[in-house]
């Protein structure tokens, strides 16, 4: 089973996961990058929801604030052994309620080139890997 929660207060064992995922996704390919560039990553924020399975991170996504009113979700990626299970889907729809929640909306999202072919990237500079995706409604 898959638990979705949002993280507000991230333990060293969370923190060496998610630095996992992050290199996993392939954002990361510095050797200087290291686990206290994650925590500050998610101090910088408005949101960090995870997915676990067990007390084991599967996925993570976070959304930062572009301006007072809205919002960009970014970094969303899911261990590649659990892919194919909608889990990013669900996690994107669970920031997007969360912003909502708290007043702000959701302006776009930035997705990764190689590992979310869903989201149909057309490149997006200077972040070749990237692109953002405009809410239309």
């Amino acid at each position: 089973m898959i638990d979705y929660s949002f993280l507000e207060t991230p333990t060293r064992m969370d923190i060496d996961r998610l630095t996992e995922l992050y290199r996993q996704a392939g954002w990361w390919t510095d050797a200087a990058d290291n686990p206290s560039l994650v925590a500050a990553i998610i101090a910088g924020s408005h949101c960090f929801l995870v997915a676990r399975q067990g007390k084991t991170i599967v996925a993570m996504g976070r959304a930062i604030s572009d301006r007072a009113s809205d919002a960009y979700i970014q970094d969303v990626t899911v261990d590649p052994a659990f892919r194919g299970q909608g889990i990013g889907s669900r996690m994107v729809a669970k920031l997007v309620a969360r912003l909502e929640a708290d007043g702000i909306g959701w302006v776009g999202l930035i997705a990764e080139r190689k590992t979310h072919p869903f989201y149909r990237p057309l490149g997006f500079s200077p972040m070749a890997d990237s692109v953002p995706m405009l809410k239309t409604s």
